[in-house]
């Protein structure tokens, strides 16, 4: 809830009280309230009429969110008590404190706890009706604490946000660091690459590995969910899938098999993710792959006047699903010209006003036009149209995109 402040300039306009002097003024004022309204209660008993209407407008004023309306009934309400004990005293201290002023900036910090705070009056008003003073001082006195803890929560929940925010910051600077820093220069392909997380950071992975023998691994993956749980597990793959692919292998399933197990062990038993992992060979342009659950990558080849797409279809099911899992490598045989497409959900899953997905129909749509594209004109085009078709939805889940081009480079 936000409250309307129409004429903000004419209260000492830029003269917020800091969180120490509204502190300070409230505990002032709880004690000078609990005073008068003891001292008012006989004057006021079966005398309240005012009050009830200054009551009637601050909740006609809540309803409009219309904070100088209430601020102007809420201060009325509270002077007309003081005025009705007769203590001049009470009435220059509370003069001094500025209370319209300390009203304004209280507002705008406990919105969430104001409709709480408005009715709180309807009791006080009760009471002094009846002409019970020592009731009323505890009620007022009440009512201005119970403010001020709200506003001390206000200021706690704030500083909170600022550790949680400088801590997130810190989060996404080292999420970064899990992905390639720079473009590596892969023989005989071109590649570029896309990555936006729903919330900061997310759980989508891709990585490029410099192997022995003039292989390269190309990674892309997907942890089930997003945020920070999705980012951990994304961090436990990406350090897994290293560490077992540097080692001499032979056969990809066994690879595969092996960093099942490692994120099976350490991972809550709720959270998978699924991986496409191959190993180019600049040599030969074979490209040997294990597709663990993850959406099949799309290469695109243009010959005679037509283009084939192939899939490179799952062969496995996602890691740290299920227990003793099987793998099946495989491999295509890449030709000059033709593009890889790799990807995750949240590309062919972005979603318009309407609820309809972008969908695969329109990714391959896409892909076939981009005869004569390089990688980044491909990613660019992509992103665009996913942007222009979700315009003005908000981002679901993560993005990653990894295209590659074979280039006619003399046979490698």
């Amino acid at each position: 809830m936000v409250l309307s402040n129409r004429n903000a300039k004419r209260v000492n306009a830029g003269m917020s009280p800091n969180p120490k002097e509204m502190q300070d003024a409230y505990e002032i004022r709880a004690a000078l309230e609990e005073v008068g309204g003891r001292g008012a209660a006989q004057v006021l008993r079966g005398n309240t009429a005012a009050l009830q209407h200054e009551l009637d407008a601050m909740r006609a004023a809540f309803g409009r969110l219309d904070l100088d309306s209430f601020v102007e009934h809420d201060v009325a309400f509270h002077r007309n008590i003081l005025e009705a004990s007769q203590n001049e005293v009470l009435l220059r201290v509370w003069d001094s404190l500025a209370v319209d002023r300390l009203m304004r900036t209280l507002i705008g910090r406990i919105s969430g706890d104001f409709p709480e705070l408005v009715e709180s009056h309807r009791t006080i008003v009760d009471v002094l009706e009846k002409g019970r003073g020592r009731e009323a001082g505890l009620l007022l006195r009440n009512h201005v604490e119970t403010a001020l803890e709200f506003l001390k929560k206000s200021e706690s929940d704030s500083e909170l946000q600022i550790v949680l925010r400088n801590d997130l910051e810190e989060a996404k600077e080292i999420h970064k660091a899990f992905f390639p820093q720079e473009k590596l220069p892969i023989p005989g392909l071109a590649c570029e690459t896309f990555y936006r997380a729903a919330r900061g950071i997310g759980g989508d992975y891709y990585d490029f590995l410099p192997l022995q023998g003039g292989r390269w691994g190309i990674a892309i993956g997907d942890v089930c969910g997003k945020g920070i749980g999705a980012a951990l597990l994304m961090a436990s793959l990406q350090a897994s899938l290293r560490a077992q692919a540097m080692h001499a292998h032979s056969d990809l399933s066994n690879l595969i098999a092996d960093v099942d197990r490692l994120i099976l062990a350490a991972s809550p038993k709720h959270l998978y993710a699924s991986l496409f992992y191959s190993e180019y060979d600049t040599a030969t342009r074979g490209l040997r792959y294990v597709n663990a659950g993850h959406n099949a990558p799309i290469v695109l080849r243009w010959k005679n006047g037509r283009c084939e797409v192939f899939h490179l279809e799952s062969s496995g099911t996602a890691l740290g699903l299920l227990e003793s899992s099987q793998f099946t490598s495989r491999t295509f045989q890449l030709e000059s010209g033709d593009v890889f497409a790799g990807y995750t959900d949240g590309i062919t899953e972005s979603e318009n006003r309407c609820g309809e997905s972008w969908g695969q129909e329109r990714l391959e749509t896409l892909l076939r036009a981009c005869r004569d594209c390089t990688p980044a004109q491909i990613v660019e085009r992509i992103v665009d149209e996913i942007v222009a078709f979700g315009k003005d939805c908000s981002q679901k889940d993560d993005m990653t995109l990894v295209v590659a081009a074979v280039k006619d480079e003399g046979g490698i």
